[in-house]
């Protein structure tokens, strides 16, 4: 593979690579870190911290890939997931011009709204539309534990998925560089 084909793929390989093995964990270790019976949503942390370091685009195409991760391991109908992930990543990617690299609070709100969102939309799509009206049993037992304990995982995460943009940041630098 010559040098300038594997800059240009490096960056896709890389994320695809974190997405996988977000995935991975969220299906393998942290199902026995459950608390409360909810788990961290680790492809929500790296959708949204994929939106805010790299934008709109990027957060699409993250969020794309992560829910048709769990689309073709849980879901009923293929692309449900993907959606609201694209969609979340979508949102989220706008607030990369008001972000602040060293910033840490940014990120973790925007955490918070995201899978706070994602899990009023699965609410909506999955139970109300079904006339399962148990909104607020479902809010404080299932949305709030679950936003609660994927923002404190996001601390750990999310200055992780930086670290790995950062280092690829400053290797396309050095590359263009090289090139110039």
């Amino acid at each position: 593979m010559s040098m300038k084909l594997w800059l240009k793929v490096r960056r896709p390989v890389i994320f695809g690579g974190l997405v996988l093995v977000f995935f991975l964990l969220q299906c393998t270790i942290f199902p026995s870190l459950q608390l409360g019976g909810v788990k961290p949503d680790l492809l929500i942390i790296l959708t949204v911290a994929t939106g805010i370091i790299r934008g709109k685009k990027d957060g699409v195409l993250v969020g794309f890939f992560s829910g048709l991760l769990i689309d073709i391991q849980f879901g009923e109908i293929l692309g449900f997931y993907a959606l609201i992930y694209l969609v979340i990543g979508y949102a989220i990617g706008w607030s990369k011009q008001f972000f602040f690299d060293e910033e840490l609070k940014l990120p973790l709100i925007l955490v918070f709204f995201g899978d706070f969102a994602y899990g009023i939309i699965i609410y909506v799509l999955r139970f109300l539309l079904r006339s399962e009206f148990h909104f607020v049993y479902y809010l404080n037992r299932i949305i709030i534990p679950q936003v609660i304990y994927t923002t404190i995982a996001a601390l750990a995460f999310y200055p992780l998925i930086r670290l790995i943009n950062r280092k690829l940041e400053e290797e396309e630098k050095r590359s263009a560089s090289r090139f110039v």
